[in-house]
């Protein structure tokens, strides 16, 4: 792995601990306010995000999804799929790329209702895919 690639992974690792340590001590309404505004899944602007995206923010945004990937299963903590949507959405911030973060529920095999968190970026699916069918998407941050 090269240093870039090196250098990636250690900001996939210190976003993912941000996003942890932030979720730990203020609340979600809070840490969301970063996020963006709160939006329904058919909203014009979650079907138009794409749109004008370059080849070299889908790049970034494949490069931003890899690092997460490969770090997220080493890191000291739980890094669940809120955590990695967090990291990867500071990380395209700092790089200038537009994200939409995803939340939906369902009712879980193991659980009363499974939550989950999903990014994606110019495109590209970037992290917490494959999203179960059984989820149903309730808003996007934009």
């Amino acid at each position: 792995m090269g240093p870039r690639r090196q250098l990636l992974v250690a900001e996939a690792c210190i976003s993912m601990f941000v996003a942890r340590v932030s979720l730990a001590i203020f609340p979600f309404r809070q840490v969301a306010k970063s996020f963006g505004v709160m939006v329904p899944p058919n909203d014009p602007r979650v079907l138009a995000y794409a749109d004008g995206a370059t080849e070299e923010q889908a790049r970034t945004a494949r490069m931003v999804s890899w690092a997460v990937r490969v770090s997220a299963p080493h890191m000291p903590f739980r890094s669940v799929c809120l955590q990695q949507a967090m990291a990867a959405h500071a990380m395209l911030k700092r790089r200038g790329v537009v994200s939409i973060m995803h939340f939906g529920a369902g009712k879980g095999e193991q659980k009363p209702i499974d939550a989950h968190a999903w990014l994606d970026a110019a495109g590209v699916k970037v992290t917490g895919y494959p999203v179960a069918p059984t989820l149903a998407e309730l808003g996007c941050f934009v």
